[in-house]
């Protein structure tokens, strides 16, 4: 199978906090069997054995959203045709920054974290985060979360079985540092969760909720919509009932793999080279 005739045959996914690249990998063997080219690449730090990584990840408790930026920005700048971008939770923030920066030919951004400019968050947001910044040392620690902690933020539609699964897989240590960025952006005036939302010519982006997610609910991705609303870039928005922040693996993922990338290819500008 071939990638259809489209601008662009490849596509970047970029994973969010407490997951690595292995978060995708359902995604990148669907994408891949349709003859797509799939970069799916660790933060800074975070490649190799996962199991490592759990065991030491001192290597990432300074990492910070501009680091993760330029790690992606020099990944999509290296390629011949600019990519469609689809991110998740942290990496749908760092989608919508890229794209900010002239780069994609299309973005999607799935249960993004916060950019600048959103103020209202919601109790399940406010109990997934408080762990962390309850105390300010853990701005430059890496803490995993617990089973129930997991359960809670990320598979709270799944069974405990379900959910233990899924975090016995995938979940990780994560840079606390992060937390604090998104946490306090809108008192930071250079805010690396910023966003141009006026920018008249990034490339079109989707943002894209889970009914029942408590990280990041419909309303804050209705609120980061809002906040595009006085630009002309195309920026739309899809929820899918029923699903959690586990968007990436629990069942009906085929769903949202399928229709995020058809948005995708139906929005990417032919032949432009954005930000390559």
């Amino acid at each position: 199978m071939h990638a259809p005739d489209s601008p662009t045959d490849t596509i970047v996914l970029i994973h969010g906090l407490w997951m690595t690249a292995l978060s995708w990998e359902h995604w990148i063997a669907r994408y891949t069997a349709q003859g797509y080219r799939v970069i799916a690449r660790s933060w800074p730090g975070m490649e190799g054995d996962i199991d490592e990584l759990r065991r030491d990840p001192s290597a990432i408790a300074k990492l910070g959203i501009g680091d993760v930026v330029e790690h992606y920005e020099g990944i999509i700048r290296a390629l011949d045709r600019p990519p469609i971008v689809i991110g998740h939770s942290f990496g749908g923030l760092v989608t919508q920054i890229l794209l900010d920066r002239g780069l994609g030919a299309a973005g999607v951004a799935i249960a993004s974290a916060p950019v600048k400019g959103i103020y209202f968050l919601p109790l399940s947001t406010l109990r997934v985060s408080f762990p962390a910044l309850s105390n300010p040392l853990n701005n430059h620690r890496v803490v995993p979360l617990t089973p129930e902690q997991f359960h809670y933020a990320f598979t709270n539609t799944l069974s405990e079985e379900e959910s233990r699964r899924a975090y016995d897989r995938y979940a990780v240590p994560g840079p606390d540092h992060m937390l604090f960025q998104a946490a306090f952006a809108n008192f930071n005036p250079h805010a690396a969760s910023a966003v141009d939302v006026h920018n008249e010519t990034r490339a079109p982006l989707l943002l894209v909720a889970g009914e029942l997610d408590h990280i990041s609910p419909p309303a804050v991705v209705q609120a980061n919509l809002k906040l595009y609303r006085r630009t002309s870039a195309v920026t739309e928005y899809r929820e899918y009932g029923g699903r959690s922040h586990f968007l990436l693996g629990q069942d009906g993922w085929e769903e949202i793999a399928d229709d995020v990338l058809a948005w995708g290819q139906s929005h990417a500008s032919a032949g432009e080279r954005a930000g390559v």
